[in-house]
């Protein structure tokens, strides 16, 4: 079986990937990722019963969130590191099998391939993964159900990843993640079953990204509108990219005092707006676009950048010696940071005394843009929301959350943002923001005109802001507020997003550039004909539909 992918919305003519992703991930990569997701399917099989024996194991709910986090898109490219973690899973699965026996002898876990297969070699790895692609399932819809799910569960372990490093744990999303990992193995499920647990799915999501929303508002206080300042200083800096606080955190202790400045970029912008990093000095603001700017803006920046999750763009030999991954992000031959150990920080010494001998960075623009709209800040002056609503000043609110990416057909988010009517708002979360976020697009009585929440996972924030609206208005149905749905996506934290909004009832969304690849057309028909549903059209079409 040759490559195929299609869980992004990049994927060649929205069909799949079938020599080397558009991402940039090669076939032995992407077979082998295929592999590692079938490894931690046959773990939860045995994981989720001994979870109902109440003998849980952080090390395996941990191994199984890096299984799903590692072969989101843009995540890791690195096949040694796959080859190693499916090693490690079929020996943890191994032993979870005989404690299962030992534990409850009488639970009797059905002997399907994922729970049985076994490699010694790299080769023997290779030629099993040839078998357990994504065309493996035969059915068209029956896959593309159980692929919408896995793709939604990888979002879901990506937040929850971060949660659990801010020392956040939820049981019941690790339950939820292996139960149904474990329910995906199962042939005999109906499309309609699928369905109802794509659903769940969403829920869970929501519960998901609420874990990481306390993780981080408990750690390091609620974010507040700032003014995040994007031009350069004189000092030599390092970058951090991705989505995880917690490395930012330790990376700012370690380096006060060291002479080097620190700057955010794409997903990290909004850690700006948290209190608790304020009290760092060389904590100076962001750098660049969104993440599929990297080959040019890592080049400019002149220093060491960090990635802490994805998205990674393979790196250019002229800077690849400056690129440091972290958690589940990888490519071969760059440096990386390992996990922390029993609970003792991160050590970021090699990426600070490397800025040290870098220029600084290149200025790409100056000047300042707002932040900081999270649902605590947002719902703190709801009274003069509620009041501009009301006196007519804003007629309409628009979420424009989700993803960024290279094609040129994402001009159409830029060019909705300036087609707005002025007295329209944008709720937004996520790096589709940086297709609008540097516009003059002014304020409404003091409030911008942008109100952005945060990262991908603050798409929780959205919603809190929706149903807080939707109380404020005395309202029955979040449906009957003058909110509208204008969602970027692409990659599986969008997936979930998607998911979790459907699942809270929330309809008539509109999705772009187009409806996920994955959707075969009966299950694309039943999402559009059950919540509404569907693809961007022209700004000026759209447009007028919402505004209507």
């Amino acid at each position: 079986m040759s490559m195929f992918c299609y869980q992004c919305q990049e994927t060649v003519s929205n069909t799949g990937c079938t020599r080397i992703g558009v991402c940039g991930k090669k076939e032995d990569v992407a077979k082998i990722q295929d592999l590692m997701i079938h490894t931690i399917k046959g773990i939860s099989l045995y994981s989720r019963e001994l979870n109902k024996l109440g003998k849980r194991s952080l090390e395996v709910d941990h191994y199984i969130l890096y299984g799903l986090f590692a072969t989101i898109t843009n995540a890791n490219f690195d096949k040694e590191v796959f080859i190693e973690k499916i090693r490690q899973g079929l020996k943890m699965r191994e032993n979870l099998k005989q404690q299962l026996a030992q534990e409850a002898p009488e639970v009797k876990v059905p002997e399907l391939d994922e729970a049985v297969w076994f490699a010694d070699t790299i080769e023997e790895m290779e030629s099993k993964a040839e078998t357990v692609g994504v065309l493996a399932e035969k059915n068209e819809d029956i896959r593309s159900l159980k692929e919408m799910i896995t793709y939604g569960l990888k979002g879901m372990s990506a937040y929850t990843h971060h949660a659990n490093n801010l020392a956040f744990e939820d049981p019941a999303v690790h339950d939820f993640i292996q139960d149904t990992l474990a329910k995906l193995t199962d042939d005999s499920l109906t499309a309609d079953d699928l369905v109802a647990l794509t659903l769940e799915t969403g829920s869970m999501g929501v519960q998901a990204m609420k874990l990481l929303d306390d993780a981080n508002t408990g750690s390091y206080g609620h974010p507040e509108m700032t003014k995040v300042n994007i031009g350069v200083r004189n000092n030599p800096g390092i970058l951090i990219s991705g989505h995880d606080l917690k490395d930012l955190e330790e990376l700012l202790v370690q380096s006060k005092d060291s002479g080097v400045d620190v700057y955010t970029h794409s997903e990290m912008l909004p850690a700006n707006s948290y209190p608790a990093f304020k009290k760092y000095n060389h904590f100076v603001g962001n750098y660049g676009g969104s993440w599929w700017h990297q080959n040019v803006e890592f080049e400019k920046f002149n220093g060491p950048v960090l990635l802490t999750s994805n998205c990674l763009v393979p790196p250019r030999d002229s800077y690849k010696d400056k690129i440091y991954n972290t958690n589940a992000v990888g490519f071969p031959g760059c440096q990386f940071i390992p996990d922390r150990v029993n609970g003792q920080p991160k050590d970021f010494s090699a990426i600070i005394e490397h800025a040290k001998k870098c220029d600084p960075p290149e200025a790409l623009e100056s000047g300042e843009i707002y932040g900081g709209f999270a649902h605590n800040q947002v719902i703190s002056l709801a009274d003069k929301v509620i009041e501009a609503v009301k006196s007519g000043a804003i007629k309409r609110f628009f979420v424009m959350g989700g993803c960024d990416a290279r094609q040129n057909e994402r001009s159409y988010y830029t060019d909705f943002a300036k087609a707005l009517p002025e007295d329209t708002v944008i709720l937004t979360a996520g790096c589709a923001k940086y297709r609008y976020n540097k516009l003059d697009l002014g304020d409404i009585g003091g409030i911008p005109r942008v109100l952005d929440a945060g990262q991908c996972n603050d798409s929780y924030s959205l919603v809190q802001i929706a149903l807080a609206l939707k109380d404020a208005f005395e309202l029955e149905d979040v449906n009957d507020l003058p909110i509208s749905y204008n969602i970027a996506w692409y990659e599986q934290k969008a997936v979930l997003v998607l998911l979790a909004l459907l699942s809270l009832g929330i309809k008539n969304i509109h999705i772009g550039p187009t409806l996920p690849g994955f959707l075969s057309p009966n299950v694309a028909q039943v999402i559009v004909d059950k919540f509404d549903l569907a693809p961007i059209g022209t700004v000026e079409e759209d447009l007028k539909a919402f505004m209507q």
